[in-house]
């Protein structure tokens, strides 16, 4: 149990925030290998123990921003359920490790992967939050993203993990044989144990033959980039709307000042957040009024997360596209003038049964209307130029990603609003998320949040420069315009549901045994 636990802790770890600013990548490994050796030679019940002991260690302190403002009950339930599918790999584990060592290496990332694939799916849609994968966007294994996506470099750090375990069990038993004399030549049961760590090395290290090529395709664009900030952090960010929504409007003036007085080069476009104005342009005429004046003083199309009433009684978290010419007008209804979120988030978005988990916690009347998810793909089109807009938690999903590439988004821009969630890892945690998808679409990324972090990252996930949390920031840089699909998003879902079928290695093993006894 001490074991399971410590391999949580260390996959926490991994991820950033947790350990430093960026993480520390080989602490998955380990987490991995410490899962694996806790539950060998167990039976599947205490498997399922030791895997919800690995699962609460990693998950609590990993979600911890989850509970910022809203209480220790949400935080720990959001963090229990999670933890409930590594229970289940848990219980898997000592089937697995009874194949023989190829195999079981197989059979375990397989299980890891539908694991996460399970997790990123059920229920309300799935809650990808804590990948492998978003851990790695600072080590060698990246690479692979571009070739299999996030799917592939969660593998390639399970697989890196089980042959670690594997090492360790096959030293100790040298170390045993040595004991008791039972060794006529060191060399081949050593090497034995050696191969598997080296194999595991290997594996990581051939994320850096990958390609991340960054070169533009279809040229450049100068982006700016307005992160405006809020009053104060929390969640009365909403009730302060007003103030948020001028915070964008002055940010980005001052930066046409600027732009006009030769310190800082004109914009193709301009990137505003998540939430940027929480009151609906098309009712409120003076909010309508100062979004359109300030595209016209900036000169180049300029993209407003707002909420926009509607349909019905319900909410829609868009993204509109509002030019120096046009304004708002066409926005709502011309193709390529929005993006409605189409992954609205569960229990922050909309509240699934609330008379039912209004009994656990009143939290739930927070959000006091409900969000309908898009329908509509997610790319706009500002001044020409093609941007896949991708709308804060949606960031996590392979499929909305890939989808926005795949629907000829040259560049990406994730729309956020961390404000919720205080000074918490949640921001740099989302950061990373933002740089795996550069690797694994060659796309630039913008992440622009209200309050930060925001950054302009490099299709090889380089992110040099990055805002503070809750600073008025104005990020300004050239970005590559893209055209070309790598493997991962040519090849969509086929690489992750290959490798999850690796967990029915033990089926197809034990149909085999039956053909040949037969």
């Amino acid at each position: 149990m001490v074991l399971a636990a410590a391999g949580g802790a260390a996959t926490w770890a991994a991820f950033p925030g947790a350990v430093g600013v960026d993480g520390v990548w080989p602490a998955a490994v380990v987490g991995v290998c410490a899962l694996v050796l806790a539950t060998r030679g167990r039976r599947a019940r205490s498997g399922f123990g030791l895997g919800l002991v690995f699962g609460l260690a990693f998950l609590v302190p990993h979600l911890a921003w989850s509970g910022t403002y809203v209480g220790v009950l949400p935080w720990v339930a959001l963090a229990t359920a999670c933890a409930g599918f590594y229970a289940l790999l848990g219980a898997l584990m000592p089937s697995l490790q009874r194949l023989p060592a190829g195999w079981s290496v197989l059979a375990v990332t397989g299980g890891w992967v539908a694991t996460e694939a399970a997790r990123a799916r059920v229920p309300f849609g799935g809650f990808p939050w804590g990948r492998l994968a978003f851990s790695q966007v600072d080590s060698p294994a990246a690479g692979w993203a571009a070739v299999g996506g996030a799917p592939l470099v969660s593998a390639v750090v399970a697989a890196a993990g089980t042959l670690l375990a594997l090492a360790v069990l096959r030293a100790g038993a040298v170390v045993r044989a040595g004991r008791r004399g039972a060794l006529r030549t060191p060399v081949a049961p050593a090497l034995s144990a050696v191969v598997p760590a080296l194999v595991a090395v290997l594996v990581l290290a051939a994320g850096t033959l990958v390609p991340r090529p960054a070169a533009p395709e279809a040229g450049t664009a100068q982006v700016a980039a307005v992160q405006g900030n809020v009053p104060r952090p929390g969640l009365d960010f909403n009730a302060e709307r007003r103030a948020v929504l001028d915070n964008h409007v002055q940010a980005t003036l001052e930066y046409a000042g600027q732009v006009q007085a030769g310190t800082e080069p004109a914009s193709d476009l301009v990137l505003w957040p998540e939430n940027a104005s929480d009151i609906d342009p098309y009712l409120d005429d003076q909010a309508r009024q100062d979004i359109e004046a300030t595209a016209r003083a900036v000169g180049a199309p300029l993209l407003v997360g707002a909420v926009l009433e509607g349909p019905g009684e319900y909410l829609s978290n868009a993204g509109l596209v509002v030019t120096p010419a046009q304004g708002l007008g066409g926005a709502a209804t011309e193709p390529g003038r929005s993006y409605v979120k189409r992954r609205p988030a569960p229990f922050g978005e909309y509240i699934p049964y609330r008379d039912f988990f209004r009994l656990f916690s009143d939290k739930v009347d927070l959000v006091a209307r409900d969000f309908l998810p898009g329908t509509k793909g997610g790319v706009v089109v500002m001044d020409g130029i093609r941007v896949g807009d991708v709308i804060c938690f949606e960031v996590a999903f392979d499929d909305l990603v890939r989808d926005s590439v795949r629907s000829g988004a040259q560049m990406l821009v994730v729309q956020t609003n961390n404000a919720t969630f205080g000074y918490s890892d949640e921001a740099v945690q989302q950061l990373a998320m933002s740089r795996l998808r550069a690797i694994e679409t060659g796309r630039a990324v913008v992440q622009i949040s209200t309050v930060g972090v925001s950054s302009i990252i490099a299709p090889d996930g380089a992110a040099p420069v990055r805002t503070e949390l809750f600073t008025q920031d104005v990020l300004s840089g050239q970005v590559p315009l893209r055209t070309s699909q790598t493997l991962a998003t040519r090849l969509g879902p086929v690489p992750e549901a290959l490798l999850a079928a690796g967990v029915l290695t033990p089926l197809v093993a034990a149909a085999r045994r039956r053909a040949r006894r037969r």
